[in-house]
């Protein structure tokens, strides 16, 4: 057997105590560190009953443990920084979403990547989900212009609203939450984007005067197709404003049916994120008299993986393209065009304008 790739740890909240455990699970890999400036880390090493070495400094952790891979799942002002410390560290960089919090950051971890040869893969999570891989299959086949719908609102409190409030200091939710969706999109059109508009409103004096907790955005694509998105988070969220997740096209129809995930009290709830449960395929075809000629169609999705499985998936991505050496630019420009794309959608928010995406 090889020997594991050292990996360090930088970030140890939500995303990054699940990829630790998926991380201390695979052989492959050999935890060399946890980076965090609270006690996340030491909660972390007792959730996994371990004594990774500790670090509350980044640089310092890199020098000192020498990996061959970081694993970055902070704040995403932190990224680009962090991100480019360990390209010039020639280490392969798994990152989460979004992979920098401005364009121009974006473009200097793909360029680095490229540089020092490293794979950088960014944590886009429905891309490894079985359910959403079909509903964007199934999309597909709709024909063209699609007609995409989907919503993420969150009504966050406790220990979420602080992780929340934290993420706005960088981003607004349909940055943050809203390139997940816009890459599905993409997805599904392989087109394209022409133009952005978004629209959005700050619900609470808890977040800086410039940012907003809740927006909506809409994309048009050259191939005529069209898509909206929005997101808000906060203890003002309303509960049944959570789940959409629905397309349209010339031959019919494809829609996301969580009547479990999409429940009230479950819009906080990270495995309710991604939960599909059910698809709903819709044919559009008619007889003489107008009616259907075919029933819609219900794909169950009931033994779809849960967070933690995903989480898993993601990181056994990450090995495959260090170990076989996959070519990633695809990857990495799909993550610079949703970032684009979002970012755009900020700025027609703060402008009031239509943005042009030539």
């Amino acid at each position: 057997m090889k020997k594991p790739l050292r990996i360090l740890i930088v970030g140890c909240g939500n995303m990054g105590a699940s990829h630790a455990t998926a991380y201390h699970h695979m052989p492959e890999f050999e935890i060399c560190g946890l980076v965090a400036r609270g006690q996340s880390k030491v909660m972390l090493n007792k959730r996994l009953k371990a004594s990774y070495p500790l670090f509350d400094d980044f640089e310092t952790a890199l020098k000192s443990t020498q990996p061959e891979a970081v694993c970055i799942s902070t704040y995403p002002d932190t990224h680009e920084d962090f991100a480019i410390q360990a390209l010039e560290a020639n280490c392969h960089v798994f990152i989460e979403k979004p992979l920098a919090d401005t364009v121009i950051g974006c473009e200097r971890i793909i360029a680095k990547a490229k540089e020092k040869n490293r794979k950088v893969v960014v944590g886009y999570i429905l891309r490894h989900h079985p359910s959403w891989i079909r509903f964007i299959e199934e999309a597909q086949k709709l024909g063209k212009p699609l007609v995409m719908r989907m919503n993420l609102n969150q009504q966050s409190h406790g220990y979420m609203w602080d992780v929340h409030r934290n993420l706005m200091k960088s981003l607004s939710p349909i940055v943050d939450c809203g390139v997940h969706y816009i890459d599905v999109m993409c997805q599904m059109t392989r087109s394209k984007p022409l133009t952005v508009s978004a629209i959005g409103a700050r619900l609470t004096e808890d977040i800086a005067q410039d940012n907003y907790n809740y927006g909506q955005l809409q994309i048009r694509f050259e191939d005529g197709s069209v898509g909206w998105y929005e997101a808000g988070w906060g203890p003002m969220i309303s509960e049944t404003a959570f789940f959409v997740k629905d397309v349209f096209g010339p031959k019919g129809a494809v829609s996301i049916v969580a009547k479990d995930a999409g429940a009230e009290g479950k819009s906080d709830h990270v495995d309710s994120h991604t939960k599909t449960e059910s698809i709903r395929i819709h044919h559009a075809e008619i007889d003489e008299q107008n009616k259907f000629t075919k029933s819609d169609q219900w794909i169950d999705m009931k033994d779809e993986p849960g967070h933690q499985e995903l989480c898993d998936r993601e990181q056994t991505y990450f090995l495959k393209a260090i170990t076989e050496d996959i070519d990633l630019s695809e990857h990495l420009q799909d993550a610079l065009t949703s970032l684009k794309i979002a970012f755009a959608c900020d700025e027609s928010v703060k402008t009031g304008k239509i943005i042009s995406m030539d």
